[in-house]
C-alpha cells in the first residue's frame, strides 16, 4: 500500500492556512517525512500523525522552508524518548549543520541519527531493501537539490492454489514457480511457470519533484508512475519570474506528466500571491486531465 499525506503545500513561509513543504509517506508499511519545513511537527499532529514512527527523512534540499523544522522534530523525539534509530537522506551540508546546531545548544540525542549523504549528478539508488527501493535524482534550482522517485519491487508470482493439488506439488516447486522458474521434475516432465502462477501485482510507485526549473528529460526518470508531485509555484503567465527563480509553472509540470504517462499529477509549492489555487489547477488540467492541487492534510492512495 502506499498512502501519500500532504503536511504541507505552500511555499517559502508558512501561512495559517498552507504550512511549507512537508509529506508523509507510508510504503509498504515504511514510514518516510519527505522534506521538513518548520512547523512541521504540528501539522504532524493536526493530521494524527504518529510522527515517533517515522523511519526515515528524505531531504530534498537546503532552503528553509524544506528543512528549518527538522531540528524541532528531532529534539521533540528525543524529549518524548525515542530510543530508535532513524536515516536522514539529504545534501552533506545538513549534516554539518545539524552536528553545529546540537553541539552549541548542548542537546545530546537518546537514539542515533544514520545520515546519509546525497550529492549526484544522474538518477542513484540511494536506499532499498525487501521491498522498496528509492532513487535521487538532481533537479535544477538555485543550490543543488534533489528529487526522489519511490518504487516498490516486483513482487513474486501468485501460485494457482488448484494445481498443488492436482500436482501434487512439494514446496521447493512452489518456491520456483513463485520465483519465475520452471520445475523439472524427476521423470524428466517439464512443468512451466506460466500453468501454475498469475502475474504479480503491477508495483507501486511515487516521485516527489520539488523546486526546480522544468527539466524536459525528467520525463524518463518519473515515466508511469502512479503519483507525481511536481512543484507548480507559478502559473504560466509568470514564465519569466518562474524562470528568474528557478521555478515551474502549472502549465510546465502539466506537460512533463503528459510526456511522461504518470497516472496522476498533484501540484504544490504554491506562491503566497495565490489566495486559492482553482486557477492553477484548471491551467494544468488544459494539459493533462488528471491533475489536483494538494492542500494541506490531502491523502493519495494507491491499492
Amino acid at each position: 500500500m502506499l498512502n501519500l499525506q500532504i503536511l504541507g503545500s505552500g511555499a517559502a513561509t508558512p501561512t495559517l492556512t498552507r504550512g511549507v513543504t512537508a509529506q508523509y509517506l507510508n510504503f509498504n508499511e515504511r514510514k518516510i517525512l519527505i522534506d521538513c519545513g518548520e512547523g512541521t511537527q504540528l501539522q504532524l499532529r493536526k493530521f494524527k500523525v504518529k510522527f515517533q514512527r517515522i523511519q526515515y527523512i528524505f531531504i530534498s534540499h537546503l532552503h528553509g522552508d524544506h528543512y528549518l523544522g527538522l531540528f524541532g522534530l528531532l529534539s521533540s523525539m528525543h524529549l518524548l524518548g525515542r530510543k530508535t534509530k532513524i536515516h536522514i537522506f539529504a545534501p552533506p551540508e545538513l549534516e554539518e549543520i545539524m552536528d553545529t546546531q546540537f553541539r552549541l545548544t548542548y542537546v545530546k540525542l537518546n537514539f542515533e541519527i544514520i545520515f546519509h549523504s546525497i550529492k549526484l549528478k544522474e538518477k542513484t539508488l540511494v536506499f532499498e531493501d525487501n521491498s522498496i527501493e528509492v532513487f535521487a535524482f538532481p533537479l535544477k534550482h538555485r543550490i543543488p537539490c534533489y528529487g526522489y522517485l519511490f518504487k516498490e519491487k516486483i513482487k513474486e508470482r501468485g501460485i494457482i492454489k488448484e494445481m498443488i493439488e492436482e500436482f501434487d506439488l512439494k514446496i521447493p516447486e512452489i518456491i520456483q514457480f513463485k520465483r519465475g522458474n520452471d520445475v523439472t521434475r524427476e521423470d524428466g516432465t517439464v512443468l512451466n511457470h506460466l500453468e501454475f502462477t498469475t502475474h504479480p501485482p503491477k508495483p507501486q510507485s511515487y516521485a516527489f519533484c520539488t523546486d526546480t526549473k522544468y527539466i524536459e528529460n525528467l520525463k524518463e526518470i518519473v515515466a508511469d508512475v502512479d503519483i507525481l508531485y511536481h512543484e507548480a509555484t507559478f502559473k504560466h503567465d509568470m514564465l519569466d519570474r518562474a524562470k528568474a527563480t528557478f521555478h515551474t509553472t502549472a502549465q510546465q509540470a502539466a506537460t512533463l506528466a503528459k510526456n511522461a504517462n504518470v497516472k496522476q499529477l498533484i501540484l504544490g509549492h504554491f506562491s503566497q500571491r495565490y489566495g486559492e489555487t482553482t486557477e492553477i489547477e484548471e491551467e494544468a488540467k488544459a494539459t493533462f486531465e488528471n491533475t489536483k492541487c494538494v492542500e494541506d492534510g490531502d491523502v493519495f492512495l494507491v491499492n
